[in-house]
């Protein structure tokens, strides 16, 4: 991006706060931890006053890569959790309702997982950048956060990967690699990840085509 993307705003609130904003109107969420630099966290104690943010318990700092990180906030998640929701704070634009179905998802069977069916026509590349194949787009998908899981599951699973040395991109990966299967739940709203600059003119378009329309 170039620049804190987290800090960017969105209609007058960050990214951050935007996602944030998210999980404190879901019902089923109780409480919420986020993982980030130690620069940021004074800020965010400020923005939870300010905004009377009822389900922020605080922020804890993360590590050089994700699994770090989350294994940082599982660490300050009490035993008596019955879920657990990792979200990409770069993806603001996650509704409530999203949330509630993954997690109705995630408690029935132990983990769920927000994405959505791959419709690009994709292709295999070389080194040169020159197409070598197809890849069959059936039964592809794309991950969105949150992920969802049973606390004892999550643990298990970050604490085998550490044990072994190993790094994964998402918490499905983790999961799946201790053969436990992994929910898919479709999301048909939009719920970008926050990448390059233009998808800020695009999340902000959407906000304002969501917003009610004044009388």
């Amino acid at each position: 991006m170039g620049f804190d993307k987290l800090s960017a705003l969105l209609d007058g609130e960050s990214v951050l706060v935007r996602s944030i904003l998210a999980f404190e109107a879901c019902p089923e969420v109780v409480e919420i931890l986020v993982v980030t630099t130690p620069e940021r966290i004074p800020s965010l104690a400020e923005t939870a006053r300010r905004l009377g943010l009822a389900k922020y318990v605080g922020a804890v700092e993360g590590g050089a890569e994700r699994h770090l990180s989350v294994e940082a906030g599982l660490r300050r998640v009490g035993t008596d959790v019955d879920l657990v929701a990792v979200h990409d704070a770069a993806r603001p634009l996650v509704s409530p309702a999203a949330i509630s179905r993954c997690a109705e998802v995630a408690a029935a069977c132990g983990a769920a997982s927000l994405a959505h069916r791959v419709a690009d026509t994709l292709k295999r590349g070389n080194a040169l950048g020159e197409v070598v194949g197809a890849v069959p787009r059936e039964d592809l998908w794309a991950m969105e956060t949150p992920q969802i899981f049973q606390p004892a599951l999550l643990r298990e699973a970050y604490a085998r990967l550490l044990e072994q040395g190993g790094s994964v991109t998402d918490e499905v990966s983790a999961v799946a690699a201790i053969g436990h299967p992994v929910r898919l739940v479709e999301n048909p709203e939009p719920n970008p990840k926050i990448t390059v600059p233009a998808d800020l003119a695009i999340a902000a378009a959407i906000i304002a085509t969501n917003q009610p329309k004044a009388p």
